[in-house]
């Protein structure tokens, strides 16, 4: 399949909600229970809202041919911030289209990337970890009730461009 990658607009926000909400529930229903801390779609709305107006932060969305939103990803300086696929698209491969899409934006000079993964979210773990990512040990907390435990992860482009060129 061809799939397509852009930067976001605020125009994609209705169809990113919907997307991220079913992944957050299928991937992370253990992590927030959906009786006791459903999907808190105005505070994710207002968070992409602000992301998007700031200079800082670059979204992007992944498209299929026929426009429907498939994929999202953000990044901050050398950090990934939301990365997501369609549910429909589990397995398909898109995952890891977009993330090496979303690694080729990043500068040369920044040679080593970071992301937060939810302990809880085994899925995404063994997926980044295919790719290369490392755990680092090091923990946080997310802002978001029940607050569950992140864990960083790092990637060095050098190390992972010499991995899939058979160095």
């Amino acid at each position: 399949m061809e799939w397509s990658f852009r930067p976001m607009e605020v125009g994609d926000l209705p169809g990113l909600l919907v997307l991220q909400e079913r992944g957050a529930v299928a991937a992370l229903g253990k992590v927030f229970p959906q009786e006791t801390y459903p999907f808190p779609r105005d505070a994710v709305r207002e968070r992409w809202e602000s992301e998007l107006a700031s200079q800082d932060m670059t979204s992007y969305v992944a498209t299929a041919p026929d426009g429907r939103l498939v994929g999202f990803a953000a990044s901050w300086e050398d950090e990934v911030m939301h990365f997501g696929t369609a549910l429909e698209t589990w397995g398909s491969g898109l995952a890891t289209w977009l993330h090496d899409e979303l690694v080729a934006t990043y500068a040369l000079e920044v040679t080593q990337l970071r992301l937060r993964v939810f302990e809880g979210n085994t899925r995404a773990r063994r997926f980044y970890e295919r790719l290369g990512w490392m755990a680092t040990g090091e923990e946080s907390r997310t802002s978001f009730p029940p607050h569950p435990t992140l864990l960083a992860y790092v990637l060095d482009r050098a190390d992972r461009h010499a991995a899939r060129c058979g160095a």
